[in-house]
Formats: C-alpha cells, sequence, structure tokens
C-alpha cells in the first residue's frame, strides 16, 4: 500500500523534489553507473545517435490510417501473428493495411518473429530459457535478441531475484511504439514507424476510454503534480510525489521524447528540442543505454530536467502499467505533442490520466494575470471576472464527464490543443488586459506595486513588453480608456504607475534582464535568425527570441537602434537614453545589434541565407512619408513630417525659421508641430480635416500642443500649395471639409470647393500618413505586397509567401503605435521559432490572445467596496521656454501615489477553473505570483495504480457504476452547447457543426 506523506516545506530555492533523501544517498546517485543491475560491465550494442535539425525525415499522410511502405511489400506473416499477439484492439483482427502490421514490419524480419513467437506479452524470459525454446545456438539468438532490443521491438532488464537479465515482448504504448522512434537512425530511415506510435495511442483506445475509471485501470500514463505544488496538501501517498520514485529508484538515464519525435516528423511538431525530456529509470535506464536510445544521468540532472520542464509549462507524467510498486519513466510531456495526455484531452476523459488534485483559485487574491491560463495543459482556467453583476455573480459552465451522460464521439474535441488555449470566458474579463495589444496583466502589476513588489511588477509586465519605461512615456492607454473605474469616477492612472516601475530598469544596478526559458536540454538553439529594422517591432520579437535561448542579430540602416522611439518621437516626451537603456538589455540576453547595416542595399537576404540565416523578421516600418497629390508639394520648404522629426530629433540645434503649417490632425501631425515651435518657428498653425472630436491625436497631445502655442485649425483640407518664382513655398490654400467619414465610418472626405483660405506659410510639414520604403530589400523574394505596399502576411503567423520571411509592425498593419508594434514583434518570436525547429506546426497550440471585455454596463458595484480617492496626476516642472528645449519636465509618481493610485483598482478580473477539465498537475501554481492557486486532493480514488494485465477487470467494474450513475443522471440526454470561440474539426483538420460527431468517416 502506498503510504501517507507528512506536509512538509521546501525553502523556496531549495529542491522539493529531494524527499527525505539523505545527502549520501543523493550522492551516491550522482555517480553515473558503470555497471548493470547484475553487477556485469554496461554493454553498448549501439552508441546513442540524434538526429539533428537538417536530418529530419518527413512522413504526413492525409489519413493517418493510410497503410505505411511496408503494406505493399510481400506479407510477413510471423510478424503478422506477433503484431495480433500484441495489440490491444479488443477483437481486431489485423491485417497488412493496419498500422500494427505496417509499422512493426517495416523493421521487424520474420527470423525474429520466429523467436517472439515462443513470448507472451509482458512475461519475461531469460536467455536460457528463451534458447530452449527456439533451440537457436547462442551466438545466434543473442544476435537477434540485440537486434530486436536496439529496433525496440523488446526490451529486457534484471528484476528478479537472481537479477538474471530477462527479455520482456512488450505492449505497444507503452512499449514498443515509442522503443522503435527513441531509436532515431531507424526513425530516419522508417519515418513511418512516428505513425504507428501515433495510431497504437488513438485506435485501441477510442471506445474504451469513457469506461475507464478513475486511476487510469492500467493504462498508459498517469500525471504527477509539480512536488512543490502538493507540499503542504494533506494526506498525500507516496506514488504522488517524484521524490518517491527518485528515493525508490538509483539510476537513471535521459532519453529522447518518442511523443516529440515522432510528431516532428508528422510536420505537427512543437519546436521543442526533442531530447532527454524521458528519464527512463531502474533497470529500464540500462536498457535505454544500452541500446543506444539514452544515456545515463545524475540525480542532480534529472532535478535540473524536471525544474526546466516545469519553467517551460510541461506536464510531468509516469508510467502507470506496473501498479503502485513499479514506473519506469517519468515523462516531461508537451501537451500539444504528447499522446499520452491526447488520451485525455481528445476524448474528454480525464479519468485516463489525470492526478488525485484539482486546482482552486483564491478569487479574492486572484488578480486575473493569465500565468495559470496559460500554462494549463487542459484549458481548466481560463479568465473570468470577480465583479457581480446586476443579476448577481456570474457562474461559469463546466465542462461534461463520460461518468455524468452517454458518450459519443460529438463529445471528443479534435481541436482541444487549440481550444485549451482560448484565454478567456465569452463572458469578458478585465478591460485592462482585454484592451492592451500586448494584454498585459494590468491588474497584476498594480496589486504588485500597491505591495512594493517593484521588481516582481517589472518582471510581470516584460512577460508581454519589453519596453515599459518606453510605453510608460508614449502608450495611447487603452487599458485606461477602458478601465472599469472610469465609469465611476476617472479611469486609474495605469501608465502612470507602470512609469514609476520602469523607472527601475533604467538604472543599470537594479535592471531586470530576464532569465532564458529554452525548451531544450541542450542548451541555446544554434539557428540563426535575423530581423531586419530595430525598431519596436523587431527588437520586441528579439528580446522574446532571447528569452526562449536564440542569439538574434537585428540589422538597422539607422547610426541608433530603436525606429521610430528614437527618430520620430521627441526627446521631450521619450528621452533617447531611456530607449537606449532598455535596448541595453536586449544585449545583455545575447541580442547582437548592427547598426549601419541596410539590407537590400549593404547586404541582400540571399547573401544571409549564404550566411546561415534561416528565417527573417522584418520589421522596418513606414519611415516615408506621404504626399498630398497637389500643386506644390514639391516646393522647397516642403517636408513630410517624418522627414521632418528624423532631421529635427536628429540635429537638436536644427532651426526653424518663419511660420510653419502643419497639415494634419493625428499625433505625427502634433510632434511636428510642436517640434517646430522648440526649432524656433515664429508661429505654427495646424490644418487638418476632422473636427475637434473626430481629430486622431490624443486629447493631452492637443493640449500640450495649444499650451506650446500650436493653433489648431479644424474642418481644412489642403487644396495647393503656392508658391514664389523661384520655387519657394509661400502659403497653402485649403478648402472647407464637410464630411471626413461616410455612414460606414469610412474614410470618405467631401469638400466645399467655394470655401477656401490661404494661409501664409514659409515651411510646410506634411502629416497626413506613412509610406513603406523597401528599396531592394525584397528582390527577387516571393513576398507579395497588398494596399499601400503593405506586406501579405497570414494574420496569425505573420509568414509571408516567401516561407522563411516573416512581417510585423508597421510594415504589416500600417502607421500604428509602439504597444501594437511590441505585441506583434512578440507573436513572431514564436513563429520564428516554430519555423527554425523542423517538423514543427506554426499553428497548432498557440496561445489564442483570444480575450472578451467584460459588460461594464451589466456591473452592480457597491459604493463601500472600493477606494474613493480621486485620480493621481504626477508632478510637472516648470518650463521658462520652449525653445530648443527638450526636456522631458513629466515627473513620476511618488511612492505615496502609487499606494494612493493602485488602492482605486476595482479588481475586475479573476481567473474561473473548470474542476472537471483539471487533470491536476500543478503547473498553475508555478506561474501564479500571487499565492491565489493551489492544488487540493478531492480525487484521491485517482490515485490506484494496477497493472495492465489487470486492466479488464477493472473497467468491467466500473462499467456498471457508471452505469447506474449516468442513469440516476436526469441531465444526462442534454447536450452542453460549445462555447462560442470554440472552434470543432474532425480528425483531418475540417471544420464540422458543433455537435456534429467530429470524426471523420
Amino acid at each position: 500500500m502506498a503510504e501517507e506523506i507528512p506536509v512538509r516545506v521546501t525553502p523556496p530555492d531549495g529542491n522539493p523534489m529531494r524527499g527525505d533523501l539523505t545527502d549520501a544517498e543523493i550522492a551516491a546517485r550522482n555517480v553515473l553507473p558503470v555497471t548493470n543491475p547484475a553487477g556485469e560491465a554496461i554493454k553498448n550494442i549501439k552508441e546513442n545517435h540524434i538526429t539533428e535539425n537538417k536530418d529530419v525525415v518527413s512522413y504526413r499522410k492525409s489519413n493517418p490510417n493510410e497503410p505505411g511502405p511496408a503494406a505493399d511489400e510481400p506479407l510477413k506473416p510471423g510478424v503478422l501473428r506477433e503484431v495480433q499477439k500484441i495489440t490491444d484492439r479488443l477483437g481486431h483482427k489485423v491485417t497488412k493495411d493496419d498500422p500494427e502490421y505496417w509499422g512493426i514490419a517495416s523493421v521487424m524480419t520474420e527470423e525474429e518473429a520466429a523467436v517472439t513467437k515462443h513470448m507472451k506479452v509482458r512475461v519475461p524470459m531469460t536467455f536460457s530459457a528463451l534458447q530452449s525454446a527456439t533451440g537457436l545456438a547462442a551466438p545466434k539468438l543473442q544476435e537477434l535478441l540485440d537486434s530486436m532490443s536496439l529496433k525496440g521491438i523488446i526490451e529486457y532488464n534484471w528484476e528478479n531475484a537472481e537479477r538474471e537479465k530477462q527479455y520482456v515482448l512488450p505492449m505497444f504504448v507503452p512499449g514498443s511504439a515509442e522503443f522503435t522512434v527513441m531509436n532515431e537512425s531507424q526513425l530516419e530511415e522508417h519515418p513511418e514507424i512516428a505513425t504507428l506510435f501515433e495510431r497504437m495511442t488513438y485506435l485501441p483506445l477510442k471506445m474504451a476510454t469513457k469506461l475507464v475509471p478513475p486511476g487510469g485501470a492500467g493504462i498508459g500514463m498517469h500525471v504527477i503534480p509539480v512536488e512543490r505544488s502538493i507540499e503542504q496538501v494533506n494526506h498525500t501517498v507516496s506514488v504522488e510525489h517524484i521524490s518517491h520514485w527518485l528515493k525508490k529508484y538509483d539510476r537513471y538515464a535521459a532519453t529522447p521524447c518518442s511523443c516529440r519525435l515522432a510528431e516532428r516528423v508528422r510536420g505537427d511538431g512543437c519546436a521543442d528540442d526533442p531530447e532527454d525530456w524521458c528519464i527512463a529509470i531502474g533497470d529500464m535506464a540500462d536498457y535505454c543505454v544500452e541500446t543506444g536510445k539514452g544515456h545515463y544521468i545524475t540525480y542532480d540532472e534529472v532535478i535540473d530536467i524536471c525544474q526546466r520542464a516545469e519553467k517551460n509549462g510541461f506536464v510531468h507524467q509516469i508510467t502507470n502499467i506496473d501498479g503502485e510498486d513499479k514506473i519506469f519513466a517519468i515523462c516531461n510531456c508537451n501537451v500539444n505533442v504528447c499522446y499520452a495526455l491526447r488520451t485525455s484531452q481528445l476524448f474528454n476523459t480525464p479519468n485516463l490520466s489525470r492526478s488525485s488534485f484539482v486546482a482552486h483559485v483564491d478569487a479574492e487574491k486572484c488578480v486575473a494575470c493569465g500565468g495559470c491560463v496559460e500554462v494549463c495543459p487542459a484549458g481548466a482556467p481560463q479568465l473570468g471576472q470577480k465583479l457581480s453583476t446586476v443579476h448577481g455573480q456570474l457562474t461559469y459552465p463546466m465542462q461534461d464527464l463520460p461518468d455524468d451522460k452517454f458518450w459519443g464521439e460529438a463529445d471528443w474535441d479534435w481541436n482541444y490543443k487549440n481550444n485549451n488555449r482560448i484565454e478567456c470566458h465569452d463572458t469578458g474579463t478585465a478591460p485592462c488586459k482585454v484592451a492592451c495589444p500586448a494584454h498585459i496583466s494590468v491588474q497584476g502589476y498594480l496589486r504588485m506595486a500597491a505591495e512594493g513588489r517593484y521588481r516582481d511588477a517589472l518582471e510581470l509586465i516584460k512577460k508581454e513588453n519589453p519596453f515599459p519605461a518606453v510605453c510608460g512615456r508614449v502608450c495611447n492607454r487603452r487599458c485606461e480608456a477602458a478601465c472599469t473605474r472610469g465609469t465611476v469616477d476617472e479611469a486609474i492612472a495605469i501608465d502612470e504607475v507602470k512609469k514609476f516601475i520602469a523607472e527601475k530598469d533604467l538604472e543599470a544596478e537594479h535592471r531586470f534582464v530576464p532569465e532564458p526559458v529554452i525548451p531544450s536540454n541542450r542548451g541555446r538553439f544554434m539557428e540563426k535568425i535575423a530581423i531586419i529594422g530595430a525598431g519596436p517591432a523587431g527588437l520586441s520579437c528579439a528580446f522574446y527570441l532571447a528569452e526562449r535561448g536564440y542569439n538574434p542579430v537585428v540589422f538597422e540602416k539607422n547610426a541608433l537602434p530603436g525606429g521610430m522611439m528614437v527618430y520620430g518621437i521627441p526627446a521631450y516626451k521619450l528621452q533617447k537614453d531611456v530607449v537606449a537603456a532598455e535596448i541595453d538589455v536586449l544585449r545583455e540576453m545575447g541580442v547582437e545589434i548592427r547598426c549601419g547595416v541596410e539590407v537590400g542595399k549593404d547586404i541582400s537576404l540571399n547573401d544571409l541565407r549564404q550566411d546561415g540565416f534561416k528565417a527573417f523578421y522584418v520589421a522596418i516600418g513606414c519611415q516615408g512619408g506621404r504626399k498630398a497629390g497637389i500643386a506644390g508639394e514639391d516646393a522647397v520648404g516642403v517636408s513630410t513630417a517624418v522627414e521632418f522629426l528624423r532631421t529635427a530629433l536628429d540635429d537638436l540645434a536644427h532651426v526653424v525659421s518663419g511660420k510653419t503649417v502643419v497639415v494634419g490632425g493625428g499625433n505625427v501631425a502634433i510632434d511636428a508641430a510642436r517640434v517646430s515651435m522648440r526649432c524656433g518657428a515664429d508661429a505654427v498653425a495646424m490644418y487638418c480635416l476632422e473636427q475637434p472630436d473626430e481629430m486622431p491625436a490624443l486629447p493631452e497631445e492637443i493640449a500640450e500642443a495649444r499650451e506650446d502655442g500650436v493653433t489648431i485649425n479644424n474642418g481644412w483640407g489642403p487644396a495647393a500649395i503656392e508658391t514664389t518664382e523661384d520655387g519657394r513655398v509661400r502659403g497653402v490654400t485649403f478648402k472647407r471639409c464637410t464630411q471626413v467619414f461616410d455612414e460606414n465610418k469610412r474614410f470618405s472626405p467631401r469638400y466645399d470647393e467655394t470655401d477656401t483660405v490661404f494661409v501664409e506659410a514659409d515651411n510646410v510639414v506634411l502629416s497626413i500618413g506613412q509610406s513603406i520604403e523597401w528599396g531592394n530589400l525584397l528582390e527577387g523574394e516571393a513576398v507579395e505586397l497588398g494596399r499601400g505596399k503593405g506586406a501579405v502576411a497570414d494574420p496569425k503567423t505573420y509568414q509571408t509567401a516567401q516561407p522563411d520571411v516573416f512581417v510585423g509592425g508597421d510594415v504589416y498593419t500600417g502607421p500604428s503605435f509602439v504597444i501594437n508594434a511590441i505585441a506583434a514583434g512578440h507573436e513572431a518570436a514564436v513563429s520564428l521559432h516554430r519555423f527554425v525547429q523542423a517538423g514543427s506546426s506554426l499553428t497548432i497550440g498557440r496561445n489564442q490572445r483570444h480575450y472578451v471585455e467584460l459588460d461594464k454596463s451589466e456591473i452592480a458595484l457597491n459604493p463601500d467596496s472600493y477606494d474613493h480617492a480621486g485620480r493621481q496626476i504626477p508632478a510637472c516642472g516648470k518650463v521658462e521656454s520652449i525653445r530648443h528645449n527638450w526636456s522631458d519636465v513629466r515627473k513620476t509618481f511618488t511612492p505615496e501615489q502609487v499606494r494612493i493610485e493602485t488602492a482605486r483598482c476595482l479588481k475586475c478580473g479573476a481567473s474561473v477553473v473548470d474542476a472537471n477539465k483539471c487533470i491536476g498537475c500543478g503547473l498553475c501554481t508555478t506561474r501564479c505570483e500571487f499565492d491565489a492557486i493551489h492544488l487540493f486532493r478531492d480525487n484521491p480514488e485517482c490515485s490506484t495504480m494496477v497493472r495492465a494485465e489487470d486492466k479488464k477487470t477493472k473497467i468491467l467494474g466500473y462499467i456498471g457504476k457508471r452505469a447506474v450513475k449516468i442513469i440516476k443522471n436526469k441531465k444526462r440526454s442534454e447536450k452542453s452547447a460549445k462555447p462560442e470561440s470554440h472552434v470543432t474539426t474532425d480528425e483531418l483538420g475540417n471544420p464540422v457543426p458543433a455537435g456534429s460527431t467530429g470524426i471523420s468517416s
């Protein structure tokens, strides 16, 4: 019987998987074995072979049931007999067109089948017993046994009193379907065995999973939680702890993940390096090492791999076919490829893999940061709201279970990898997180700031935004526009709090440099990725690639990195040293920035390919200005806003003389007007099409321009620029604009041509749009250009028609805000990582970035439930004169102002866990910085471990109990509606209506 484990607390920097191992026991486990369990020298039949990216062989049929090559070769009757014996498909007669046959027949000979003929599934036989049964000479028999061991058809161990080596004919899963894949040179030669493995985790289970009792009935794998997440849970038992198994066994081997290998071959890989994620323990470690499927590792290395897995969001699982006294592997599984997790997620039958534990959220502590949501492999937590509505507190739907109703194919979810990544309930969550293009956890960092946890707050922000100091100064504050507090009085001063937090990042001694989280056990990735353009999109992409373990190279044609953050935003709003300080963090992370290099002129994309670059992110921004197409716009003294700002901001002594007219009504026009005043213009007037309430410029920008002395004239469009005889500008004729947008809110200006006005001007700045200056960058490339010469790309992945070229930022969206570019760069980093890792899907299992704002009109606020302090305003220095004054006189909040302002937050959002979907892995607890989510041992029966030989008994015994439960459930015939945000497909990926079978016939 499994023993109860006492509650314990491991220090934050300690190793919770140590359990009660002594220093001496750990020291002994940190010495690599030199003999096998029988005390004999280790006999390496084959050296460990690793298939690198360049050597991956693809094999993917449109229908996975399509027979492999061996089906077209002469039948091997002995092999057919053996796979019939091994298969778990009850009542199924295997033919040469079945994966059991054509998968194994691709590697197994008839001579080998003649040996296994004398073996029963999972019944060990010693060499002498096999020799007696087969009548083969010892050398020949050993040759065949070694061959099958290498291939993965059989395994061996020393699990008997005499410690005599014994051979085992395993089941397919866990067993030979995996072992054959783990022989990576064999997988290169016979990639079809990847599909054998995939089919053997589906075909035998598709009708049985709904009948499986808690604990899994000796089938497959079983989730074992993050050790730290259950340390303080009462009444846990030994088999629920990784520490128990690491003490029980004293020899370990790191082996490649067979699921990652198989899905990489099948083209649906997850972009992890497959090596060393699965830890063979006990005698299995020796089998894997001797047959070239792994290498010995120390206890400390086991801990490192498991902790690295947790940081990457991988689920710990153990084998579950030998009862509670034996396992032979601890796997660290990525749900996007894991076939063991698929058995519960695809069929919506958590009994098959869940642990005894269920996550519970403390709503009062939860801040809807989304950490638990994004890491959960089962999609159990989703963001919701904790504010009460006029109809009362919201309730949330729960996943149906096969124990509650008649269960059929309509209840499966072939698109679970994407549906489980939907972050938000359709009823919505905190508006600030939703409105932010980068979906930063605003509520989370406000809470941290309130608690004085400024560095933690900075870390939380940088999970989605590497430029908090920049955004704290120039963000367009959509989070504040959406803030629920704004319905009460004024929105929270979110950006001012962020600016306060980010100030810490400008000081080198306090700078936060993220720790890389690399989905590899072999160090950083060596694939070379080039980023063209060092603006916010390109640099953000570089930041998140570096965080994932790459060393990207950024090419920038200008002398300084930063793009429009340096060359387009005036220093009185954003000082260059602020941008430089945040870019320095990227360099510390391993990003190389090469300035003064224009790709397309100094070097081409093909040159970079020749230099080994595997992928490119083109984010050069909109560096040109648009003209109005009117007479006189090429006159001396006329410039676009982009040109003017680049010139003036690059030379802070630049002088503007006389009167300046700025044409346009956006934020860039405001910048051009204010910079003109600072450069010495006698007068600056803005003329724009829009009326005051239609102007695209932010209200505070308009107010600040007026404070600087800029006059703003609304409802005028340029008709012509008037010039002198020598070709200089002398003024602009404007015509009255009577309409800017049509009834569908589309830009469609109309004019009264008879109502005009002439305005004298010595300088005219056209701020009516920006353009992309491609130069020769795309020469010879297949990248397509669309409206406004913007690059055409997939809206999710940003991949263009040239497969290795991705685009983002303004070259894709058109002119936008810094925060939009940052969000695009983050998503591009995900795509680039997946692209350069062979066999990876660019789309499967990505976080869907599906965020819905709660309905503020439905909120019922109790006036006694929130702080009534007013919005805080930061101090501002006094400016004697703006002439050539580029200082940013705006101050940051004081700590007291931060305390007052953060207390105004209404705490709108919270995570909501669907207990029916939770598999009890504990990963959510590793992401929560607010002590808001914990595991509870709600389902102790799920720790019942039985031998595979007893599964029929266990399932048959459970069928009757399940049937009674369903019959008693009055709602058993009801069909639960699928969430609107979910996509339903069949096995082949074809969309099907919600409620249909979802299975291809």
